[in-house]
């Protein structure tokens, strides 16, 4: 007789390899397959497929603006939220994290990208509140509009092939202050686009892409999260659920005194634990390796039991 537990968690696996064999061909251009086994969008294949499944937009790259008529107010004041991003540029608030406590983000800052949280999955940052008034005040007029920040990708800077993991939400990009060349751009699913002042493209980031600025001017956008249209009100329920309590948890600062969400700060304990690791081995390789495989066969001891 077969057991249903047993039965249960082969049935578990093998839809959790067909998500990721679906999620690694979606699309025409992909990981290569190594990449596609520890990258973030392989761990959360299966809540992804879900959001396909029930997707009320078509399942391609760039999506057609107009079909979200309440974005239309960013876009019709796209100068008053320039004004307010440039000035907040130069007083040197749109920066790059003070210390690990932006994991989502970590990897483009060593690219010189600098950001502005306006909010995240919840109510605006308090110095957004304050510094950008207008801005903040327009998009909170938007529902379907979870996280906001101002975004500049410096001259000459490029942004690394990736995907993001959450396909709850498409993205959207309002053009402030850009090059207006084709040399500045993002390639998405191997498509083009170069961003133009105050003009508003939307896309799904859980194709691959990467951005890039051949210029010598800097690239400021508005860059927002808005929550995909689903056909389902059950799949619905759950993407909001998992916006408020999941994505919610990545939340970052602007200044010191600003919530940092539960999955940056373990972002933050663990990148010390790091730094820990790597003085330890620097001050004593011999006894840094002893450590390490003593741990190691302590392990394996406590699996053999």
């Amino acid at each position: 007789m077969t057991d249903p537990w047993h039965l249960a968690k082969w049935t578990l696996a093998l839809l959790f390899v067909a998500s990721v064999v679906f999620v690694h061909f979606r699309g025409r251009v992909r990981h290569r397959a190594v990449k596609q086994l520890t990258d973030h969008s392989t761990f959360v294949a299966p809540y992804n497929i879900l959001m396909y499944a029930f997707s009320g937009v078509p399942a391609k790259p760039f999506h057609d603006v107009a079909a979200f008529p309440e974005l239309a107010p960013l876009a019709a004041h796209w100068q008053v939220i320039r004004d307010e991003a440039m000035r907040l540029h130069a007083a040197g608030q749109v920066r790059a994290a003070t210390g690990k406590n932006d994991a989502g983000f970590d990897s483009f800052f060593k690219y010189g990208w600098k950001r502005f949280y306006l909010k995240w999955y919840e109510a605006p940052l308090p110095s957004a509140r304050e510094l950008c008034p207008r801005t903040v005040a327009l998009l909170e007029a938007i529902p379907t509009l979870h996280g906001a920040m101002f975004a500049l990708l410096p001259a000459g800077g490029r942004l690394g092939v990736h995907r993001d993991p959450y396909a709850g939400s498409l993205r959207y990009h309002l053009g402030l202050s850009t090059p207006n060349a084709d040399a500045c751009r993002i390639i998405v699913d191997g498509e083009s686009y170069a961003w133009r002042d105050g003009e508003p493209v939307i896309f799904d980031e859980t194709y691959i892409h990467w951005a890039e600025n051949r210029t010598d001017t800097p690239r400021m956008i508005l860059f927002a999260d808005i929550e995909r249209p689903l056909t389902n009100r059950f799949a619905t329920a759950i993407n909001r659920w998992v916006s408020r309590h999941v994505i919610k948890a990545s939340a970052s600062a602007n200044v010191e005194g600003e919530r940092i969400g539960a999955l940056n700060r373990v972002f933050h304990f663990f990148d010390r634990i790091e730094v820990a690791r790597r003085r330890f081995k620097h001050w004593s390789k011999p006894a840094y390796l002893a450590v390490k495989w003593g741990l190691l066969a302590g392990i394996v001891a406590l699996f053999a039991i």
